[in-house]
């Protein structure tokens, strides 16, 4: 595991133009522009929950809709997460948390073993929170997940206000990867994997 676990990612496309700066052993500070409120208000819960400082810039077609936007963005966070973290030796590996909101709660888990998977289970009352398509909400994970190393699974178990539920899901993400992102002594900078390798 390196000192300083910090990327930046660039991707521009004819869709979108994102850079994503990460510090993984940061306080959570956000500076986050993607043109999507209610998106740019996930993410800077994603950062201070995680404990990740989270710098992005996104420009997008909005003019067509939000898609491109919050999918490209979770494509460029996640590559920049497992670029931050190296070879993943040294970690925890694996994180969970429980986030209740009001009537809300949801959980997530992770394990950062450099197989991308993503189960969700997630049902949503309405088909937008603000202005932000809730089907997109699955996009920014699996894109996450995949371009991330990462398994996560995210659970909403109960719940009625859409955005209750939406942000049960981002923070519960953030707790369980400060969890699975932490440094472990005593593993003494191997992996936590009986393989020896992730």
């Amino acid at each position: 595991m390196t000192d300083a676990r910090t990327a930046t990612i660039t991707r521009t496309t004819r869709e979108t133009d994102i850079t994503v700066t990460v510090n993984l052993d940061g306080t959570g500070k956000a500076d986050i522009e993607t043109g999507v409120g209610f998106f740019d208000h996930m993410l800077d819960s994603l950062s201070r929950h995680s404990f990740i400082d989270l710098d992005v810039k996104a420009k997008g077609d909005l003019h067509i809709d939000a898609h491109h936007t919050v999918e490209d963005t979770g494509i460029v966070i996640g590559q920049a997460i497992k670029q931050a973290l190296g070879d993943f030796a040294g970690i925890t590996r694996f994180g969970h948390a429980y986030i209740p909101m009001d009537e809300t709660l949801s959980r997530a888990s992770i394990d950062l073993c450099k197989r991308p998977y993503l189960v969700w289970r997630v049902d949503f009352r309405r088909d937008k929170v603000g202005d932000l398509d809730t089907e997109l909400f699955k996009e920014f994970f699996h894109a996450l997940a995949g371009n991330g190393g990462m398994c996560l699974h995210i659970e909403n178990l109960y719940g009625e206000n859409n955005h209750h539920i939406a942000e049960s899901c981002f923070k519960a993400t953030a707790r369980a990867l400060r969890m699975a992102v932490s440094a472990d002594a005593r593993l003494q900078g191997k992996p936590a994997s009986t393989k020896g390798s992730l």
